[in-house]
């Protein structure tokens, strides 16, 4: 048989390619895991008995409807609502499989080959991946050096082809997060070129304000422009369980169901119904996990302030670190391999969010203990030696 060139010519997932290293250590030492970003803790007991219940319940393995469970739904736009200080309502929330399928079913619905959408560099890599997989052209946009990307110099890339400007905040893989004021001027930017603004918000709990990510939905005509992307993974420690969702128009979501509907029918119940669970009986369980990630990331940062081993910390935020390496020259991936190999520590090249080598690594301190702090110091400064 015949492959499709589109994919053949795609990158492989980045993730699974860290993963490959693991093949090549030589010591059977204890592994810091910092690659892929996961909860270091189980979901809250609340969500596991509900969970336990609906499993074992006669119609706990059906089909929901394909926007999602209807209480499900309701309670995402209550809990937006409040938050944001806005108004969201059930018809504006289709649950779906993730929000790695909320971003891939948004930007179908949004734009087709040979459109254009505007992506802050580095990215996530399922973004330029799904945009490239589906002939949409993602247009790179560079950040000032602190990262933070900006609607003026997004302006400058706007064309006839442009459908979407995309915005992660908190960031994957920076962990930067934009200010409500950031966000507002790309939501003015998108409003004036008739654009939408496409926000993932997956990280939106683990910021270090207790202040309204933005104010946009605030604004009565807010879904004329914003597309709003959640995941519950991190927040409810469940990303086996892949559950997210598309906060938009009623007419947006009438098109992206039809995309779900091929694709998954609907979100998987027990994704759902665990999504449902803590969101309505784990409010301070949320609270206390997001306090100890917050925790995680300040002895982080305080320990990478002397540059152990040359490494400096450019960014860091929600679960991620941004490293840049002190090998001038040197290829990343081979700095990766090293770390691995020799010093038992895992982390992802920045070349799988660039599509070049800036000499930066992208590190899950979600997944660093504070006890392990002090030996992940000390491989870096092994390693710099």
């Amino acid at each position: 048989m015949r492959l499709d060139r589109r994919t053949l010519d795609q990158i492989d997932s980045p993730i699974t390619s860290a993963y490959q290293l693991l093949d090549l250590r030589e010591s059977d030492g204890n592994l810091l895991d910092l690659a892929q970003a996961a909860p270091p803790y189980p979901p809250a007991p609340v969500v596991t008995e509900h969970v336990t219940r609906v499993a074992r319940s006669a119609d706990g393995a059906g089909y929901t409807e394909v926007p999602g469970l209807p209480r499900l739904r309701r309670a995402v736009a209550a809990e937006l609502s409040r938050d944001y200080r806005g108004r969201i309502e059930p018809d504006n929330v289709v649950v779906t499989a993730g929000c790695n399928q909320a971003f891939s079913l948004v930007a179908s619905t949004l734009a087709g080959p040979g459109d254009e959408v505007v992506l802050p560099l580095p990215y996530y890599f399922n973004h330029d991946m799904w945009l490239r997989l589906t002939g949409i052209t993602p247009v790179h946009l560079e950040r000032g050096p602190d990262l933070v990307p900006r609607a003026a110099d997004a302006a400058r890339l706007i064309t006839p082809r442009t459908r979407a400007i995309v915005l992660v905040s908190p960031d994957n893989p920076s962990g930067v997060t934009v200010d409500p004021d950031g966000i507002a001027e790309f939501a003015a930017l998108a409003r004036r070129y008739d654009l939408a603004l496409v926000l993932d918000e997956t990280y939106r709990s683990f910021r270090d304000s207790a202040e309204p990510a933005h104010r946009l939905f605030a604004d009565p005509d807010w879904d004329r422009t914003v597309v709003s992307l959640h995941s519950f993974s991190k927040d409810l420690a469940i990303p086996g369980y892949r559950v997210g969702a598309v906060v938009g128009s009623p007419a947006l979501n009438r098109e992206v169901c039809k995309l779900l509907d091929c694709v998954a029918t609907c979100a998987p119940r027990i994704g759902q119904e665990a999504a449902w669970a803590g969101l309505t009986h784990a409010a301070q369980w949320r609270a206390e996990r997001a306090a100890d990630i917050a925790a995680r990331r300040t002895a982080f940062a305080a320990a990478m302030a002397d540059r152990p081993g040359g490494f400096e910390l450019l960014s860091c935020g929600g679960f991620f670190a941004w490293l840049r390496h002190p090998f001038t020259g040197r290829p990343t991936e081979d700095v990766v391999r090293e770390l691995v190999v020799k010093h038992d520590t895992l982390v992802m090249p920045g070349t799988g969010f660039l599509g070049a080598d800036r000499g930066t690594l992208r590190v899950s301190v979600s997944n660093i203990e504070r006890a392990q702090i002090p030996a992940f110091v000390g491989h870096l400064r092994d390693a710099g030696q």
